[in-house]
């Protein structure tokens, strides 16, 4: 249910990234292929594959052997953006989506390392660019969530440098370390 409602609620903010728009002919193998694409192969061979169609069915592609779930490209994003995560991640993502607090002392870690759909730095919610937004290209990275106490001295303005690590969404409970890895 919890994987249910993020990837619903993640098919409305379309700039997360967390969900492919696919259509009905698409073909297991390649969603497959790119959501293995966000995280080292010897997590994404082992994880579960999750895909969305363009009216918010999920379906699982593969089930996971490992605590780790990945999703394909989001066709319909600016940029390349599967993503992998694991179990502490999933949750911290449902509470997010779900504008409830974050669950306590569960640090979750995510793989964007094809690359991330571009963002608002300081909300949250924000679906695309808009004055004072504060809108962020982002390149592949990986990202420490739910570790708001931990990320004291990294930058948290906001129009960071995104080619060195930064606070996202600093302020909010939902920060998070971005990690750029190119």
């Amino acid at each position: 249910m919890a994987m249910k409602r993020l990837l619903t609620a993640a098919a409305l903010l379309a700039a997360s990234g967390l969900v492919a728009g696919q259509g009905a002919a698409a073909d297991d193998a390649a969603l497959i292929k790119s959501a293995e694409s966000a995280a080292p192969a010897a997590v994404s061979s082992g994880a579960a594959i999750h895909a969305m169609d363009e009216k918010g069915t999920m379906r699982t592609l593969r089930e996971g052997k490992n605590g780790f779930w990945c999703m394909p490209d989001n066709p319909v994003t600016p940029g390349p953006d599967p993503m992998c995560g694991d179990a502490n991640a999933m949750e911290w993502a449902t509470a997010w989506i779900g504008k409830k607090e974050p669950p306590k002392g569960k640090v979750g870690f995510m793989y964007m390392l094809a690359g991330g759909t571009d963002a608002s730095n300081t909300d949250p919610y924000a679906t695309k660019p808009e004055e004072g937004n504060n809108w962020v290209e982002t390149g592949p990275h990986v990202m420490i969530v739910n570790a708001t106490d931990m990320m004291q001295g990294y930058p948290t303005e906001p129009k960071p440098d995104t080619s060195k690590p930064y606070v996202m969404w600093a302020g909010t409970p939902y920060a998070h370390l971005m990690i750029p890895v190119k």
